[in-house]
């Protein structure tokens, strides 16, 4: 588990230190001497659901990176992160891959793979397209669906089918837990205050790259260093409600070629205590390892 979260108070503090270029003190009661890794399996929220601290993502550019490796090799990275511990899988109908991950995790243990989807827009028949979903994976239920990619302060009341569709597939067992992915700040800002959600798929890194901002007027708006601090106070709302927090963007989308930016985001995302788990796109094993290697050296500063 992670340590207690941050007062608003301690997440200011920390957030100023990181945009100094300040190393963030540890956690004082990370995990009762129990060294934490990148592959435990961590409670997500209140859920009450489990998955891997560090989970693949399948959509780097929409998931052209990894649909790009061809389902041959895209299997082979599935299984290679997999044996390495990673059983959560963070996928959406928009991406690339979305028609390449049944035949990834055929033969895995269903019990043991967190998976995690996401449904864009407002499609006529919300519910039935969950039910697809099940069917394009080969399970039978869902641990996860998010509303993907909300920019408009009132995404609630704009994407209601999808809501109430989500609610029913719960109801039915179709899916474990609902939440959103949110792309702009008042976005953002909203899902804190929207009973509805149970998780929250939060874009974080101390640089600022590809970080939610004030405009509403596209999902991937150019983002900085200032727009760091806005997001973390809404995550401490969002840990002060007891919902699960999955972080993404740690490498910028990628962007991050040098490895001290690499280093600098993982330290800062573990020693934080901000997110339950994050999820990171690998087009490679050797990208797998290197992310596991980082942030276990990130998390022994907290364990």
């Amino acid at each position: 588990m992670q340590g207690k979260p941050l007062t608003r108070r301690q997440f200011i503090e920390r957030a100023a230190a990181i945009a100094g270029g300040v190393v963030l003190s540890p956690l004082a009661a990370a995990a009762a001497g129990r060294k934490l890794t990148a592959v435990d399996q961590v409670t997500l929220g209140r859920t009450g659901l489990k998955l891997s601290r560090l989970g693949i993502g399948c959509g780097t550019n929409s998931g052209r990176v990894q649909a790009s490796l061809g389902q041959d090799r895209f299997n082979r990275l599935i299984r290679y992160a997999y044996d390495q511990g990673i059983t959560y899988i963070d996928i959406a109908r928009g991406y690339r891959t979305h028609g390449m991950l049944r035949e990834a995790i055929r033969g895995l243990p269903r019990e043991k793979l967190f998976i995690q989807t996401k449904m864009g827009g407002v499609p006529n028949k919300a519910f039935e397209n969950i039910e697809q979903y099940c069917k394009d994976y080969g399970v039978e239920y869902l641990d996860c669906l998010l509303v993907h990619c909300t920019v408009t302060p009132d995404w609630d009341e704009r994407r209601k089918r999808v809501l109430d569709a989500m609610e029913k597939a719960k109801d039915k067992q179709l899916i474990r837990a609902h939440g959103v992915s949110c792309h702009s700040l008042p976005a953002l800002k909203r899902s804190v205050d929207v009973d509805f959600v149970d998780v929250h798929l939060v874009r974080i890194n101390p640089q600022g790259a590809h970080m939610d901002t004030p405009r509403t007027d596209t999902w991937n708006a150019p983002s900085s260093a200032s727009n760091v601090l806005p997001v973390l106070e809404q995550v401490a709302r969002m840990r002060d409600k007891g919902r699960g927090v999955i972080g993404m963007k740690l490498v910028g989308n990628g962007d991050f070629t040098d490895p001290a930016d690499r280093e600098k985001a993982m330290q800062f995302v573990m020693q934080s205590g901000l997110t339950d788990a994050v999820t990171v796109g690998f087009k490679s094993p050797a990208e797998v390892d290197e992310t596991i290697r980082r942030m276990n050296n990130a998390l022994a500063t907290v364990s």
